[in-house]
């Protein structure tokens, strides 16, 4: 209950702030509400229906990209089946559905959670983790991705999302409006000229909207930095901070860039990016100073 309060109650201080921002704005351009109101439901219907789409399809799209291979108590062998045990002790203690557990091939040491809500998500390793790791340290990053999961991150992350894609593109065409010289006049129709649309006014409202997205992508990675301290927390509490501690150490030391564009970068418990603005992990040596602190 507590975990949906906070989620709610993050939604809704961004929209909060979002719409006081939007309102300044209008009122400083002349803008009347009768005209953006409109604009900003139908900005909001295509900012969110996105996000939401990605949400649902997560755990299907992971697994045909990934090709990962789902493992059960009767197919896992040594250390998977350590780990399938392992997580079924923490998803009936957190009292959730035991999540769909597999392995994909990849040589980075990395592992991810996805899915819609707590209990229909999926925890996904790769080979390359399962080798490198023992498994206490295995179970440490099964802890650390059952806490992305009890604690809504896909959801939290979601809701952010579509509050940031509904921003930029209702922000993106009032800007080309007022570029365009439209600034809401009405035309010769009487139809409201600041919500049509010319050739040049919709290449103007996509140049604004990629350079928007940009801004709007150091809020979301914020955010993601802020939760990868949390689940660490997390993993910390379900298992022990020295295991997460040297789980972090070995996956650091062997980490393996990705040689593809990887849409669920944001979700795995290892994502380096040289622009901390940018970077959806914080770095190794802060997440483990932070764990450290734990074992005072």
């Amino acid at each position: 209950m507590w975990t949906i309060i906070k989620r709610w109650g993050l939604f809704l201080t961004v929209n909060i702030l979002v719409l006081a921002v939007l309102g300044f704005i209008m009122q400083i351009v002349g803008v009347k509400s009768s005209d953006w109101i409109g604009l900003l439901v139908y900005c909001g219907i295509f900012g969110f229906a996105g996000a939401v789409i990605s949400l649902l399809s997560s755990k299907a799209m992971a697994k045909a990209s990934y090709r990962i291979t789902p493992l059960t108590r009767e197919t896992a062998r040594g250390k998977e089946l350590y780990l399938f045990d392992t997580i079924e002790k923490m998803a009936a203690h957190k009292g959730i559905r035991m999540p769909e557990f597999g392995i994909y091939q990849a040589a980075d040491n990395n592992a991810f959670a996805t899915g819609a809500s707590k209990n229909r998500s999926l925890i996904a390793f790769s080979s390359g983790i399962m080798q490198n790791l023992d498994e206490e340290e295995l179970a440490a990053v099964a802890g650390h991705e059952m806490t992305h999961i009890t604690e809504g991150d896909m959801v939290t992350t979601t809701l952010l999302m579509g509050t940031m894609n509904t921003f930029v593109l209702f922000l993106a065409n009032i800007i080309a409006a007022l570029l365009s010289g439209r600034r809401g006049r009405n035309d010769d129709d009487g139809a409201s000229a600041g919500m049509m649309y010319s050739a040049s006014q919709a290449a103007i409202a996509m140049i604004i909207q990629n350079v928007l997205m940009i801004l709007a992508n150091i809020v979301l990675a914020a955010h993601s930095r802020h939760r990868e301290y949390k689940a660490d927390a997390g993993s910390a509490a379900l298992t022990t901070p020295g295991h997460m501690i040297t789980a972090l150490e070995k996956i650091s030391k062997a980490y393996v860039p990705s040689r593809r564009k990887d849409a669920y970068a944001i979700a795995k418990i290892n994502n380096f990016s040289p622009l901390s603005l940018f970077a959806t992990h914080p770095p190794v040596e802060k997440r483990i100073e932070a764990l450290r602190k734990m074992m005072v």
